[in-house]
């Protein structure tokens, strides 16, 4: 016996999914038809196709016989898409800042500047906002976006006149440009002082079908000691997204907790103080 089955073998979960798979050439079943070719019991099979169509999964009609209901008819038809960066990256942004403990940020290019949305400890993930702008030359996940987009986006920034925010800030065109390579080589971005004084952080670029959609970036406290388990953590984050968004398995807590948890991939990488 299998859970509260009274047919040898069977649970309640396997005699629903023999009962609704009688309906695979999509046609209409008398009681008599259903138990025919579930082989179960009439009176079982009576049961569960009012049960069915007590909670919309299957429709009787007036000769009493059942058909698949609409609403179970539309989960096949539906259109599958993928998900938005909007949707699942404040999932990641939010994950990212619990385990590290610092703040986090997601950002797109809007123009020349970086739109983006933010995690801070103890508070919860802001929405994008036009009026949430940061200038790309200047911040770590500006220059990753720059770095892994169109060369005309640079030169559109350049030509405005790069503002310096900090002695640190770039404003030189050609050390821009040298500081751009770079980071296409290296896959991250680094930002000292260069917004503001006090304020440093690392970025890299989120990916989908070889193209950066976005950049994730992490504020530090100190680049010397924390450069690299905060690296590690990107690399976790930037991939867990990227596949999200590609609509595979999550590495993500928030998404799902059947899969291998994000915060246990962090906790390996040694970004968990």
């Amino acid at each position: 016996m299998a859970g509260n089955s009274t047919e040898p073998g069977q649970s309640v979960t396997s005699r629903v999914a023999a009962v609704l798979l009688s309906f695979t050439d999509c046609g209409v079943h008398s009681l008599t038809e259903i138990a025919r070719l579930t082989g179960l019991p009439v009176s079982t099979a009576h049961r569960l196709a009012a049960e069915l169509a007590a909670t919309g999964l299957l429709e009787r009609d007036e000769s009493g016989r059942y058909r698949v209901a609409r609403s179970l008819r539309q989960l096949g038809t539906a259109p599958w898409r993928e998900p938005s960066l909007a949707e699942r990256g404040p999932c990641v942004l939010d994950d990212l800042s619990a385990v590290t403990h610092r703040v986090a940020r997601l950002g797109v290019l809007s123009g020349t500047a970086v739109t983006y949305i933010e995690k801070q400890p103890h508070r919860p993930v802001t929405s994008f906002d036009f009026g949430a702008n940061l200038p790309a030359h200047a911040t770590a996940v500006g220059k990753v976006l720059l770095a892994f987009s169109p060369t005309r986006i640079t030169d559109r920034l350049i030509a405005k006149g790069l503002l310096e925010f900090t002695r640190k800030t770039i404003t030189a065109p050609d050390r821009l440009r040298h500081d751009l390579a770079s980071i296409r080589r290296a896959g991250m971005a680094v930002s000292v002082g260069e917004l503001e004084s006090a304020v440093s952080a690392v970025a890299m670029p989120v990916f989908s079908d070889h193209k950066a959609i976005g950049a994730l970036e992490l504020q530090m406290r100190d680049p010397r000691t924390e450069l690299a388990t905060l690296t590690a953590a990107l690399v976790v984050a930037c991939g867990s997204l990227a596949r999200e968004l590609k609509g595979g398995l999550p590495l993500s807590v928030v998404s799902t907790r059947a899969t291998i948890p994000f915060t246990a991939a962090m906790t390996a990488a040694g970004a968990v103080n």
